[in-house]
């Protein structure tokens, strides 16, 4: 026996894939816009990261003539892993704010 295809359910399930479109379109210009701004352990070294993990600035904030190459290599290390994972809370904050309001299919 053929199932009774519901024309209103189609038409619902046409316009939430449309919504979620939407919301990805806006989700992806959001993370490659905002910005967060770290800085190492020690605060030399200050990196501003975009929430898809781009470092869109290095800022040193003290004189590197006193450090040792091994000393700024650590320090600029320890920025990109706290910038890391200050990209991830941008990325899971600007999520939630996108989609957090949309009702899956098994909540509907």
């Amino acid at each position: 026996m053929a199932r009774e295809i519901d024309q209103a359910w189609v038409e619902e399930a046409i316009e939430r894939y449309r919504r979620i479109e939407a919301l990805q379109a806006q989700f992806d210009e959001a993370i490659r816009r905002v910005e967060v701004t770290v800085r190492s352990p020690d605060g030399l070294v200050e990196l501003v990261v975009t929430a898809d993990g781009a470092v869109s600035d290095i800022r040193f904030l003290g004189p590197l003539h006193t450090r040792s190459g091994p000393d700024v290599a650590r320090s600029v290390r320890a920025a990109i892993t706290v910038a890391d994972d200050a990209a991830k809370w941008a990325r899971e904050k600007l999520h939630v704010e996108t989609f957090g309001e949309y009702r899956r299919l098994s909540e509907a």
